[in-house]
């Protein structure tokens, strides 16, 4: 009997701002490559669609509902591709914004998930941990800043998650991001041991304004081994098989 496998990569991009379609050309450009490559599920850095911001009046203007324009035509042109995407950008629900990953599958939207623990001005906090499952694997997300709470990890594991997925966006200050460099990769490693899941981290890479962003995308053993990783500093993707 083959065993079931689950075909994972990881994007490090350089961030995009305020351009929706360049954002969709690149999108469509590494998913094109992820249906050769036999991907299943793609993982892509926090708030990569309009631009990660943390002051308010930006994220309202980067905020998009997710029933119309322009997310629904982002959708249809996302239609033809077999791999599933979690894509970060910035939700206007009805009670407010949210920093929010999509899972988007052959142009449809399948679930949401909001960080449950957003430092972001005017975000409100998500309340929910949703799983998803692709290839008869379970799997979840947090977003940056949630990687710091184990217990929101452990929701996921209970609900029956073996693969966490982390957008991440260390665009940061340059101290601080040197002080994040190592401590991004010690917690996507706790949080695969305490769990015993693998994880899965996708990340900004690259200089804007006054900030800098190292890049932490990497692909974790429940035992807290890296077994892939993209190279700090460059764009790029990683690919690997759970079994």
């Amino acid at each position: 009997m083959n065993k079931q496998k689950l075909r994972i990569a990881a994007f490090q991009r350089y961030p995009i701002f305020d351009d929706l379609q360049k954002t969709i050309a690149q999108l469509c450009t590494d998913l094109r490559w992820c249906q050769g490559q036999g991907i299943d599920l793609a993982v892509f850095p926090e708030s990569y669609l309009l631009g990660y911001a943390s002051d308010a009046a930006t994220i309202a203007q980067r905020a998009l509902p997710t029933d119309r324009p322009p997310f629904t035509q982002m959708l249809q042109e996302m239609s033809g591709f077999d791999t599933d995407l979690i894509l970060g950008f910035f939700e206007q629900g009805a009670a407010g914004i949210y920093n929010a990953a999509a899972v988007i599958r052959q142009g449809q939207l399948m679930g949401l998930y909001a960080k449950r623990h957003p430092r972001e001005r005017g975000v409100l906090a998500g309340h929910a941990s949703p799983v998803f499952e692709k290839a008869g694997y379970c799997y979840g997300i947090n977003i940056c800043n949630d990687a710091n709470y184990p217990e929101y990890a452990a929701e996921l594991r209970q609900q029956g998650a073996r693969l966490l997925c982390y957008p991440l966006n260390n665009m940061l200050a340059p101290a601080t991001a040197e002080l994040w460099r190592s401590k991004s990769v010690d917690n996507l490693r706790l949080r695969a041991m305490e769990t015993g899941c693998w994880v899965v981290s996708a990340d900004v890479v690259g200089r804007h304004e006054d900030k800098i962003s190292h890049g932490c995308t990497c692909i974790v053993a429940p035992d807290g081994s890296i077994v892939a990783r993209v190279a700090e500093g460059s764009e790029g993707v990683i690919v690997f098989d759970i079994e």
